[in-house]
């Protein structure tokens, strides 16, 4: 085996070092892309306190949804939540924090962050409740908003193909979160659906380098349908 071999051949392997109080930047938009074992192997450790960055946090019984059972998460920094009725009753109870994020901020913020990047202006959310507090500067007459950038203990995201040194392609929707939350992590954990040999992904289509992942874990996905929409019958 190869000093650059970073294939684990287990999830506890693969998850080892997380603790409690630690943060978790998770890819995935909805429930396409999401590291599925990765996650139920957190729900197995059973640890607690966390903050999980994330788009979203799954459904009630599937997804970072999971993990909201034995309530494991301390702090949720989202986007979008709509989906996840234990969600809602966790956040109105005051039983979990959620600091909600526009959408393409928390991207650039994950990414910020991989790039080493403390901080970045943006006008989103200017003159609203994400803007109060926040340092503000005008540019070309334009006011914007000091946001802070994102950095993880672990990161935990979903590849289509991964070859054996951590190099990674994601596939359609997938790429909207995981190649920013692969590089903001510490520890960056890839759960691929295929294993290759290295020098078999063709270089030019390689999204996450592996100088950014730890390990790699080979996967098997129920790949669940958020919301299934079918058309009438003609």
């Amino acid at each position: 085996m190869s000093g650059f071999d970073k294939v684990v051949s287990s999830y506890s392997e693969a998850m080892e070092g997380l603790q409690d109080g630690m943060t978790i930047i998770a890819g995935g938009f909805g429930l396409c892309g999401i590291p599925e074992g990765l996650i139920a192997q957190i729900k197995t450790m059973g640890t607690r306190n966390l903050t999980v960055v994330s788009n979203n946090c799954g459904v009630d019984d599937f997804g970072l949804g999971i993990l909201l059972e034995d309530k494991q998460i301390s702090k949720m920094v989202s986007s979008y939540v709509g989906e996840n009725a234990l969600f809602e009753q966790q956040l109105l109870s005051g039983e979990l924090e959620v600091e909600l994020t526009p959408q393409g901020t928390l991207a650039e913020k994950m990414r910020a962050g991989g790039a080493g990047i403390p901080a970045f202006y943006t006008a989103t959310g200017y003159g609203t409740p994400v803007g109060e507090g926040k340092e503000t500067k005008v540019f070309d007459g334009r006011p914007y908003i000091l946001e802070e950038s994102i950095r993880g203990d672990f990161a935990i995201v979903r590849a289509w193909k991964a070859d054996k040194y951590g190099n990674c392609i994601y596939r359609h929707t997938a790429q909207n979160f995981n190649p920013m939350a692969a590089t903001a992590g510490k520890i960056t954990v890839v759960e691929a659906e295929e294993i290759v040999e290295p020098g078999e992904l063709e270089p030019s289509q390689i999204h996450t380098p592996g100088i950014y992942v730890n390990r790699v874990i080979q996967g098997s996905f129920e790949k669940r349908i958020e919301r299934r929409v079918v058309a009438k019958e003609a």
